[in-house]
């Protein structure tokens, strides 16, 4: 049990230094492979065609005794957080692997993510936004169902996983959230080093890395400030898009209220912590802004949404194929603005790679300009300041990270909106709040792109040097420049 054998840190002595936090050394749990179960294929199973990618995709278990945590003295907004164990209880949880098929191919990296449950379900909107990036340069990945709704179910049609397969799924036990970030440790113990079948077929790992998205980030903060600091499992840890206050250390949501606000990002760590926020997110995470650190870096995208476009079209394939018509649907209103097609996906490719070389010793990634969401240039209805990649230092439409959501679902509004130019020409083009391209009064005409580009040579050129530019600016990888820059040949744009 990793709990029982963390000492200090979790009986509330405040640890020296984070140097002296407690390397884990804790037994692995036990590692199973889960039957076939009725469906056939594990819950969230890639719809795309991992072979042709020279990936291979498997599920296993893993259960133990997890332990639970409590605050120990004075939490403050500085995130310098110390824990003391609070309960135990046995799990069984599982991990959904994605690996290069030939060892040979494989980086040395596995990135680890914790499963956002916001729908209900277990999703993995990071494997989606980062797709390109990890089965080309060969990482492995690895999503962990860490929390209780994704096993057992809540609100949402389908029951978590027990309920979507009893069969394949039965034997799960999740004793809930409050045991969550002890089940994350110990996902990154079965991978580091197995107790059973080794769930990335004898890779030998050289850095593990932590990744949550949105309502996964929250608890990732929690995690990095708690309990990082005496698990010691983790080599670095991707925070994508949470809020200003993280997620409480009980589970409960109720106890949100009692987490510090802001709640920032210890600066204290031997292994660092990226976070990347949208434009999405910027509004509900300003009040935890802090300043660039040896340990920590933070990234505010122009142009950017929480889910967008190339996250909704990577992802919905997959969805579909386990949950059918149960999975979560965006529900946005019928005629208004098509979802945020931005650079979410090229930055969070950049910071993947910044964040591996970081952990291993590597060169701190370049920061970042502060975002800001309410001083929208009045020609453009693009944010100001940020990382601006391409998309938005030489646009062709207005990408926001806020739209319209009146008449819409719950989700809708996390999908940002773009606007084409074409002379304010879409039912959505009103002038008012509702409109991207310009939500102030006084009107506003929709830029030109003739006038914009007076030739495809003078805008593709235009594109060339601002993705260049980027790529020396550390904001975006070489190869996706070059898919930048053959688009824009490819496109019609100028004169």
């Amino acid at each position: 049990m990793l709990g029982t054998l963390l000492c200090g840190g979790l009986l509330g002595t405040p640890l020296a230094t984070p140097a002296a936090a407690f390397v884990a050394e804790a037994a692995s749990p036990t590692v199973t492979v889960p039957p076939v179960g009725s469906h056939g294929f594990p819950f969230l199973a890639a719809a795309e065609d991992l072979g042709s990618f020279g990936y291979t995709e498997s599920e296993y278990f893993f259960s133990g005794t997890a332990t639970s945590y409590a605050k120990s003295g004075l939490w403050t907004p500085d995130g310098r957080w110390n824990v003391r164990a609070s309960g135990t209880a046995p799990y069984t949880s599982r991990l959904l692997v994605r690996r290069p098929a030939d060892p040979a191919r494989f980086n040395g990296t596995v990135v680890v993510e914790w499963l956002n449950v916001s729908g209900q379900l277990d999703l993995s909107p990071d494997y989606w936004f980062e797709r390109d990036e990890l089965l080309r340069q060969g990482y492995a990945w690895v999503g962990v169902s860490a929390q209780a709704v994704g096993v057992d179910g809540g609100l949402g049609e389908i029951k978590g996983l027990k309920g979507w397969d009893p069969a394949r799924y039965g034997s799960l036990v999740h004793p809930g959230d409050a045991y969550a970030y002890d089940i994350f440790s110990q996902a990154g113990q079965a991978l580091r080093a197995p107790n059973g079948p080794d769930p990335l077929g004898g890779l030998q790992v050289r850095t593990l890395l932590a990744d949550g998205e949105s309502q996964s980030a929250g608890f990732m903060t929690t995690y990095v400030n708690a309990v990082q600091p005496v698990s010691g499992v983790y080599d670095g840890f991707m925070v994508h898009s949470n809020s200003a206050i993280a997620a409480p250390i009980s589970g409960e949501l109720a106890d949100t209220l009692r987490m510090p606000n802001p709640s920032r990002i210890r600066t204290d760590l031997p292994v660092p912590t990226f976070v990347v926020l949208t434009e999405t997110d910027v509004p509900g995470a300003a009040a935890a802004r802090q300043p660039d650190t040896d340990s920590v870096v933070r990234w505010e995208l122009a142009g950017t949404a929480h889910g967008d476009q190339w996250a909704y079209d990577t992802g919905e394939p997959t969805v579909r194929k386990s949950a059918g018509r149960a999975g979560p649907s965006a529900d946005c209103a019928a005629g208004s603005a098509p979802f945020n097609d931005g650079p979410g996906h090229w930055a969070m490719n950049a910071a993947l790679r910044h964040l591996a070389d970081w952990a291993r010793g590597g060169a701190r990634p370049p920061g970042g300009q502060p975002l800001s969401t309410l001083l929208r240039d009045p020609a453009t209805g693009l944010a100001t300041g940020g990382v601006r990649l391409p998309d938005v230092t030489v646009p062709t439409r207005t990408l926001t990270g806020a739209r319209d959501t009146t008449g819409s679902g719950v989700f809708c509004g996390l999908y940002g909106a773009r606007d084409p130019w074409n002379g304010d020409a879409d039912t959505w083009d009103r002038h008012d709040d509702g409109d991207p391209s310009d939500p102030n009064f006084p009107p506003t005409a929709e830029p030109v792109l003739s006038r914009l580009y007076p030739t495809h040579a003078d805008y593709v050129d235009k594109v060339r040097t601002a993705a260049w530019t980027s790529v020396d600016a550390g904001y975006l990888l070489p190869e996706d420049a070059a898919a930048i820059v053959a688009a824009a040949q490819d496109s019609g744009i100028g004169g």
